[in-house]
């Protein structure tokens, strides 16, 4: 190995991955499997049974003192007042002047603060925004022993309640502190593939023995990052750093649901000025799903243009969809060609691709409600 791969982190499940003839690549500063057996295979039989994935390398952190909520709802545009116990919301850290710092995961296990998820490449730099922005008493307690898998597909939630019995009652963004493989776990039904699912969070000790102990059942195989990032681009769902950035507005990025009424209403979020003012006036750019109808897939980068060969836009995201069976992108477009229905050109290596602005997710959700 080179020096900058002897550099790079390991997750608890480092040893399982190579063990099982993983492909390891960096990502978010670790060394992460990108595939097992084969990115087609790994997406199909997440798609038809159950994936099991390694996202330890996310952040973990819990919030919490007498005003934890008031606080850390002052650096995001969500109403977390409504947040119960027992349930989970996204929303976005953001900058004053409406950029999105990252996409994150927001929960209340117990009644006890917040237990939040962010993204592992902008993990450092949420925490130290965060713990600048708290006031006296409330504290932000960054978990360092802590892994995270994830359980996706059709078959996970009759996997995962064999193991934890309670999971079979939660629905789509339930988020509970549970006891399951003999150990503490937190438990959210949700995921990055646009299918029912779970996250898991376990103490990292205890991380390879849960992660063996699921592989056990036949339903389920590891899953790599290739199949992660075409499973969330049929799904339609953002990716930080690539298809959202401190440039971005959650107008722009088709992320408006997570800007709650409440707080439009008083304008008391980082950013609203901005927000507001694309909200009623309309964006400069939007995010829109492409379908390649002909020609060569479109990746991050390529340049798209309308008919007349005018620059309308850029793709941030784009690859084989399996499940869509052919080539599909997410791309910021100009809003007169954002229509579904809209014929566009992608320009890759200097010849152009047919594409058509489609709606998304491009394949249908099955979340649990």
């Amino acid at each position: 190995m080179d020096a900058a791969t002897e550099t790079m982190k390991h997750t608890p499940l480092y040893d399982a991955h190579v063990g099982a003839g993983a492909r390891m690549v960096p990502f978010a500063g670790y060394q992460m499997p990108v595939q097992y057996t084969g990115v087609m295979g790994e997406h199909n039989h997440c798609r038809d049974h159950a994936g099991l994935f390694d996202v330890s390398h996310m952040g973990q952190a819990w919030v919490r003192g007498d005003k934890a909520t008031e606080a850390f709802e002052a650096l995001v545009p969500g109403d977390l007042q409504v947040l119960k116990p027992g349930r989970q919301k996204y929303s976005l850290l953001m900058t004053k002047d409406g950029g999105i710092i990252d996409d994150l995961m927001i929960s209340r296990p117990t009644d006890d603060g917040l237990f939040i998820v962010v993204n592992g490449a902008c993990k450092a730099g949420d925490f130290d925004h965060i713990a600048a922005h708290l006031p006296a008493g409330v504290t932000l307690e960054i978990l360092t022993d802590r892994a995270l898998v994830a359980l996706q597909g059709p078959e996970a939630v009759d996997v995962l309640k064999s193991h934890i019995p309670a999971v079979a009652d939660m629905v789509f963004m339930d988020a509970r502190a549970l006891e399951g493989f003999d150990t503490d776990v937190i438990v959210s039904r949700s995921g990055y593939t646009g299918m029912d699912g779970f996250e898991i969070s376990v103490p990292a000790a205890e991380a390879p023995r849960i992660w063996a102990t699921l592989l056990q059942d036949e339903r389920v195989q590891p899953i790599g990052l290739g199949a992660r990032d075409s499973l969330r681009l049929e799904a339609g769902l953002p990716l930080y750093g690539h298809d959202i950035d401190a440039t971005t507005s959650p107008v722009e990025a088709g992320l408006k649901f997570a800007v709650s009424k409440s707080r439009r209403e008083r304008a008391d979020f980082p950013g609203a000025e901005r927000v507001l003012r694309e909200w009623a006036e309309g964006p400069s750019r939007v995010r829109v799903g492409l379908k390649i109808t002909a020609g060569a897939p479109a990746r991050e980068g390529v340049e798209v243009v309308d008919t007349a060969g005018t620059a309308v836009g850029h793709v941030t995201s784009g690859g084989f969809g399996p499940t869509v069976g052919g080539a599909i992108a997410m791309a910021y477009v100009k809003p007169s060609c954002a229509e579904p229905g809209t014929r566009l050109k992608a320009l890759v290596r200097g010849r152009e691709s047919e594409a058509e602005v489609v709606a998304m997710p491009f394949v249908p959700a099955s979340f649990v409600r």
